[in-house]
């Protein structure tokens, strides 16, 4: 497969009008799960730890959530092609870093990956709940206790200082959504979920890519199915899926036709 960074990706997503999935996987019948999804629409991904045979597929070999330089780094020495580089948090993963440590940290991480032709996601704002004000943990990543509402909320202004100062191809934003399957505790509105949060700040950064972490939905079925057969899976939201552009149907349709023809 022809592996790509991530501005590349990006860029092409923009250009054709479609959304870029980036999956965190745990083993390789996961990423060869992924693959095969994509060879079948025939649609480019990020992996986020694994890379594999269809080298008729686009791949993005993305590192998430990079504590500090030194996991960048040896990210981009094993072949990555993107990293992220989360200074949202300190080293520890679990403590709220202020602006300018932010800023610094991130800043460098793209000098030293921009230098060898790889992209930079950062991120700006603190995962977590709108609705319980508390972040979110991820095996052990994410600021613990209590954060303000502030926090939780990317600041459109300092989104612009942000991208201007380190020169990130893409960036992470926070408007209430957490990874996992826990996300909202009820149908997700515009309290829980700040969608003008994104609209504003794709309003004065226009050319910037972003990206939402905890994006996935939580369908009803499989919620549903996972307790009939013995799950213990407590009611729960994630984020609404949009309908279908009239683009993107007419593309499946043609993928059908393709496939029965």
């Amino acid at each position: 497969m022809a592996r790509i960074t991530l501005r590349q990706l990006l860029d092409h997503a923009a250009e054709h009008g479609y959304g870029v999935p980036a999956f965190n996987i745990n083993n390789m019948e996961q990423g060869l799960a992924i693959m095969e999804a994509a060879a079948a629409v025939d649609a480019p991904k990020m992996i986020d730890a694994l890379e594999q045979m269809y080298p008729q597929i686009p791949l993005c070999l993305h590192q998430d959530h990079g504590n500090e330089e030194a996991t960048c780094a040896t990210a981009l020495q094993h072949g990555f092609t993107s990293v992220m580089m989360d200074g949202s948090l300190k080293a520890d993963a679990k403590t709220a870093a202020d602006y300018a440590y932010n800023v610094d940290i991130t800043r460098r991480v793209v000098e030293m990956a921009h230098w060898i032709g790889a992209s930079v996601e950062g991120e700006l704002g603190v995962l977590g709940s709108l609705e319980h004000g508390g972040g979110e943990q991820e095996d052990g990543h994410g600021v613990e206790g209590e954060v303000s509402h502030d926090q939780l909320l990317t600041d459109p202004d300092q989104a612009v200082d942000f991208v201007r100062a380190t020169k990130v191809d893409a960036l992470a934003i926070a408007m209430g959504t957490s990874h996992g399957a826990y996300k909202f505790s009820r149908k997700p509105d515009g309290d829980i979920l700040a969608m003008r949060v994104v609209e504003e700040i794709h309003r004065r950064l226009p050319n910037t890519h972003l990206v939402m972490h905890g994006s996935s939905s939580v369908p009803q079925p499989l919620q549903d199915a996972f307790n009939r057969f013995g799950g213990e899976m407590p009611q729960t939201w994630g984020v609404p899926r949009p309908r279908p552009s009239a683009r993107s149907q007419r593309k499946q349709e043609a993928n059908s036709i393709r496939a029965n023809s």
